[in-house]
C-alpha cells in the first residue's frame, strides 16, 4: 500500500481549513437567528406569526409566505435557519 505524498496531505488539510470558517460563519448565522426569535416569540410557543415578525424581524415577515410552505400561518426557528443556509 501507497503512503499518500505531502502534496496530497497538504491540499486535504488546506481544504479541510478553507471549509471552518464557512462552518463559524454558519454557526454563528444560525445563533444569531435563534436568538432573535427568541425575542421576537413574544408568547413563546416556539412559532413566529407575522404578526410577531412584523415589527421584530422585518426580513422574515417580508418573505414570510415563502418560508411558511405549508401555510400554517407561522414559522419555526428551523425553517429560517434553513432558508438562511441556502
Amino acid at each position: 500500500m501507497r503512503t499518500p505524498s505531502k502534496a496530497i496531505l497538504l491540499s486535504i488539510c488546506a481544504m479541510m481549513a478553507l471549509s471552518l470558517p464557512a462552518y463559524a460563519d454558519e454557526a454563528s448565522r444560525n445563533k444569531e437567528i435563534a436568538e432573535r426569535f427568541a425575542k421576537c416569540d413574544t408568547n413563546r410557543d416556539g412559532k413566529l406569526t407575522m404578526n410577531e415578525a412584523k415589527g421584530c424581524m422585518p426580513r422574515i415577515y417580508d418573505h414570510f409566505s415563502y418560508i411558511d410552505t405549508g401555510n400554517k400561518g407561522y414559522v419555526t426557528v428551523a425553517e429560517i435557519q434553513k432558508i438562511a443556509d441556502r
